[in-house]
This record gives structure tokens, C-alpha cells and sequence, in this order.
């Protein structure tokens, strides 16, 4: 369900901001296109860092492990990692279609360790409202469908005040990868 409540606009804002917290750095100098790696300088741990202060900030459960290792799991041992650690066609065609326009620069053959430094701001906040999107139509609680935000960036129910639960960001990727895969097994 589109949540509707928490625009992408604010999602990116709360990016930056973690990312500011994280790094150290003003979050007005963090653009939406602003590759974590290649403009801000994150580091890998660094990511545990946003995604720990986005779950606060949004009361959600980020992905834990990356598309590549959802990717083997679901498709199966080097289907997206080659004995070489490079990326295959079929990484790369998921990867551009979870990433945005700086994954225009993935071919296969690519060395996996590419891959973090196309991260960028725009690309963590679609992560975030994938998340947010799996708010389901009512209330498991009270049944009702009457969600609101308590401070803009939480949702709960304004019937019974029960906070809304969403699907994790692993479960939400295991998902649509296994519907990536039926589908291209009916084709």
C-alpha cells in the first residue's frame, strides 16, 4: 500500500540528516544524488550507522544483507557473483532496477566491490518508502484503516494508537526477488 503519509521528500531529508550524524558533516552540503562512498566519503560500517538511525527516526527494519547476497539466496550460487567476484547480467539487470541513475554505469564482468559507491542518498530513502509501503490497509489491532503520523515520520493508528508494523527490508527483498524470478521463469 502507498502510505501516502511520509513523502519522499521527507525521506530523503531524514537521510541526510543521518548521514550528517553519521559522518560528521552539514547535512545542507549532502545533495539527493550524493553517492555515499564517492561524495561523502562513508565507509562500509557507515551503513549500519544510517540504517540504525533511519529505523529511529521511521520505527521500521531496514535490509540487513545486500541485494547480491539476496540475489544468490533466492536464484542460487553464482547467479549473482561469479566464481571471480564479478557481477553477472543478472545482477546487473536487478541491481539497475533497485538502484537509480547511477547504476547506469553496472556492466557484468564488474568487480562486486564496485557496488557500494553507486549507494546514493535518493537510493537509501526509495529503501526507506519500500518499507513504508508495506503498511497494510488496516490496523492489526483495532481493524481499522485510520493511520496517521505522530511527529511526521511515525505511523500509528489514530483509532486505537498502535503503531503501524511493517514488512522488514530482507523480507520485502526476498519478495520481489522471488517474483523477479517467477516471472522470468514464465517468460
Amino acid at each position: 500500500m502507498n502510505q501516502g503519509l511520509i513523502s519522499e521528500e521527507t525521506v530523503i531529508e531524514e537521510v541526510k540528516n543521518a548521514t550528517a550524524e553519521t559522518l560528521g558533516i552539514e547535512a545542507n552540503t549532502i545533495e539527493a544524488d550524493s553517492s555515499f562512498m564517492r561524495d561523502l566519503g562513508a565507509e562500509s560500517l557507515d551503513f549500519l550507522d544510517i540504517n540504525y538511525r533511519l529505523e529511529q527516526v521511521f520505527a521500521i527494519k531496514m535490509a540487513r544483507h545486500s541485494l547480491l547476497e539476496h540475489i544468490e539466496e533466492v536464484f542460487g550460487e553464482d547467479s549473482a557473483i561469479d566464481g571471480g567476484g564479478q557481477l553477472t547480467d543478472l545482477a546487473v539487470r536487478l541491481l539497475r532496477s533497485r538502484l537509480d541513475d547511477s547504476a547506469a554505469e553496472l556492466s557484468p564482468g564488474m568487480d562486486m566491490d564496485e557496488v557500494p559507491s553507486m549507494v546514493t542518498v535518493r537510493s537509501m530513502a526509495q529503501n526507506v518508502l519500500d518499507v513504508l509501503a508495506s503498511l497494510s490497509e488496516h490496523c492489526s489491532n483495532c481493524g481499522q484503516a485510520n493511520w496517521q503520523t505522530t511527529d511526521g515520520r511515525k505511523i500509528q493508528c489514530q483509532s486505537c494508537g498502535t503503531p503501524a508494523s511493517f514488512i522488514n527490508g530482507d523480507d520485502l527483498i526476498h519478495q520481489w526477488l522471488t517474483e523477479m524470478k517467477s516471472q522470468s521463469s514464465d517468460s
